[in-house]
């Protein structure tokens, strides 16, 4: 018997001495950070108050309770009974049978119908049927990602519990190490925006932090063959933690899976499907631009299904010493602060990700309230001595001028953005200016992924600002789906048709000028004063972005040293609002510090250009009396 099913029959044992005589426990099994206990008496152990918690808190251990197969009435009696059960008004799509876990995914419009005040539909459910039911949500937006990512998990789900169950063994391996040390290697963004990484190491167990790549600069990666992080074999890892899906810190993820990695990745179940989306379309544009792509398509699957997706809040082991526990981060949606807990109190780690500090229309502002922290790894885009951004409600009175002069010119304004985050942002601000008559109504066009990365937020409105969820599940009131915005489906000729048309607005990837449908808009209509092209994110070091916001009026298009390489004379305005961007400024950084619990006693400043991170880390050095670094590149840190 192996190490791993002498604990499961230990704890099969304890199970069953702090549950009652009457209920039968048929087993135990590790699925991921989870332990799942099979019985056939599953309704009268969610019956009894206190059971499953006194047993998480007795193991210590996230607990899922499933019913054996022999409770479970047949599916097709289980549907016809559920949907008698469940209000006709909950809008139930689909129902899905998981007879393995003894699971029923019930997909509806309106999950909270589905559940019933304090769970009370969905325990007459399981008391009617036997199954667990599992709410998901139908997308207001139709999203193609949400739907395919659903039906890939649920093709792959025999592999994937398979999966869960060597996670699971994993996490729950004997410990062996006498030592007793953390260590952090900085494998990217230090010194720098773009290719984040990070290796959190201790004596039992190694995680990465984010696997992104650098925007403008083709080839530059994290350093992944260092001794540290792959050198020693890709499965040396025990776990990979993604912050958030922009391609910086999620690009190269799949790439670890083509050198072999077969353990899981944790983050937030719509970080996860933006994640795919993202970088589908990164293998797309690498196509398109004639470059070869650093992987395919499988691997892109392949990481989707090791994601084991986590809910803010929820303490949950991912190594035999380490517990991981996301935060909101404010940044986009499902966006996460990483808080480690490294042994029995031995160390906390916290990892900002990107962050924004402050609530905007479309997040609540980023979380920044641990039990403890004693090194935070913080980032410093905007953390220069004058990265001081305009308040928000100044930016949209500024961006509101600039459409404005430039409908009075029945000209064009093309604002290239994010697919993910600012989009959405700017969709909700557009949206009441021409409802409040601030500005003309015109359309609004949305190309790239904007269209369906917007689907994906309404996939999830749990992880969005209180008030835009409220309007959106409660007041039938959906601002993503007002009449002015539509999508360019059509290519480039209905790109020349919008070009010839009435004024309008464009909303466009990429949001640094790096590639996708803003090049054609830019040979559409960059030749022509009565456009404007308004800048409302951060533009990195090395990006057209940045070229064409510091002035540059010719650019070239394509490849630069091929024979497809086209100049373009930008005679169009060029226009920079500030304070759209999704991370803190200066002033947001020092505030999320300064007003942290606890304050930590290290802070290694990171993402950011050497003068930011520098002048930051000096800084909160002086103002706090903390230690504070400014780290390069393939440095390793010794926390404790």
């Amino acid at each position: 018997m192996s190490s791993a099913d002498e604990t499961l029959e230990r704890i099969k044992a304890q199970v069953e001495e702090e549950t009652p005589d009457d209920i039968e426990i048929e087993s135990v099994a590790f699925e991921g950070p989870e332990l799942v206990i099979y019985t056939p008496d599953a309704q009268t152990v969610a019956d009894r108050d206190g059971i499953v918690r006194n047993l998480a808190q007795t193991l210590r251990k996230r607990i899922n309770v499933r019913p054996t197969q022999e409770a479970l009435v047949p599916p097709n009696e289980a549907e016809a009974r559920i949907r008698k059960t469940i209000p006709e008004d909950a809008g139930v799509q689909n129902l899905d049978f998981d007879r393995e876990t003894g699971e029923v995914f019930i997909e509806a419009e309106k999950p909270g119908r589905v559940i019933g005040r304090h769970g009370a539909t969905l325990d007459e459910i399981s008391a009617s049927v036997g199954w667990t039911p599992e709410v998901v949500r139908t997308p207001p937006m139709e999203s193609s990602t949400v739907s395919n990512v659903r039906n890939y998990l649920k093709q792959e789900r025999e592999e994937r519990r398979d999966i869960l169950q060597r996670v699971g063994r994993q996490i729950n391996r004997p410990t062996s190490a006498d030592e007793d040390w953390v260590r952090l290697t900085t494998l990217g963004c230090c010194r720098e925006v773009g290719r984040a990484s990070f290796i959190l190491s201790t004596p039992e167990s190694r995680i990465l932090i984010d696997c992104g790549d650098k925007p403008g600069a083709e080839g530059e990666v994290p350093y992944l063959q260092a001794p540290e992080a792959l050198a020693a074999g890709p499965n040396s890892l025990d776990a990979v933690v993604l912050t958030h899906a922009h391609l910086d810190h999620s690009a190269l993820i799949p790439i670890l899976f083509k050198y072999g990695y077969d353990g899981p990745i944790y983050t937030t179940a719509p970080t996860r499907d933006l994640m795919g989306l993202l970088q589908l379309d990164y293998l797309d544009v690498a196509s398109k631009e004639g470059r070869t792509p650093p992987y395919e398509s499988q691997q892109v699957r392949d990481a989707l299904k090791h994601t084991i997706p986590l809910e803010f809040g929820n303490v949950t082991d991912i190594a035999p010493d380490i517990k991981l526990t996301m935060h909101n981060a404010g940044h986009i949606l499902g966006s996460a602060v990483c808080h480690f807990h490294i042994g029995e109190g031995r160390y906390n780690v916290a990892f900002s990700g990107d962050i924004h500090y402050k609530d905007t229309r479309l997040l609540d502002g980023a979380v920044n309230d641990f039990p403890r922290v004693e090194t935070l790894v913080l980032e410093s885009t905007y953390g220069g001595k004058n990265d001081y951004q305009t308040d928000q409600s100044d930016s949209e009175r500024v961006l509101r001028d600039v459409i404005n002069d430039a409908y009075e010119k029945e000209g064009k304004i093309l604002i290239p953005a994010f697919a993910v985050g600012r989009s959405q942002e700017l969709m909700l601000v557009l949206e009441e200016a021409m409802r409040k008559g601030d500005i003309p109504t015109m359309p609004v066009y949305l190309d790239g992924m904007i269209r369906e990365a917007t689907a994906i937020h309404t996939a999830y409105p749990e992880y969005l600002r209180d008030d835009l969820r409220q309007r959106i599940l409660y007041e039938d009131e959906n601002p993503f789906l007002a009449e002015q915005f539509a999508q360019v489906d059509g290519g480039d000729e209905m790109r020349r048709d919008i070009t010839d048309d009435e004024p309008a607005i464009i909303l466009t990837t990429s949001g640094m000028v790096t590639g996708g449908p803003v090049m054609s808009w830019l040979r559409l209509l960059g030749s022509d004063p009565d456009n404007t092209m308004v800048f409302v994110g951060y533009q990195a070091e090395g990006t057209l972005g940045r070229q064409i916001q510091r002035g540059q009026d010719e650019i070239t298009l394509g490849d630069t040293s091929g024979p497809r390489a086209e100049r373009v004379s930008l005679k169009m305005g060029v226009e920079t609002v500030d304070g759209f961007s999704g991370h803190a400024d200066r002033q947001g950084l020092e505030s999320f510090v300064e007003t942290m619990h606890p304050r930590p006693e290290k802070i290694l400043c990171v993402h950011g250009d050497e003068s930011s991170t520098n002048q930051l880390s000096s800084a909160l050095y002086q103002n706090f009396n903390m230690r504070t670094h400014n780290p390069k590149n393939l440095e390793t840190f010794r926390l404790s």
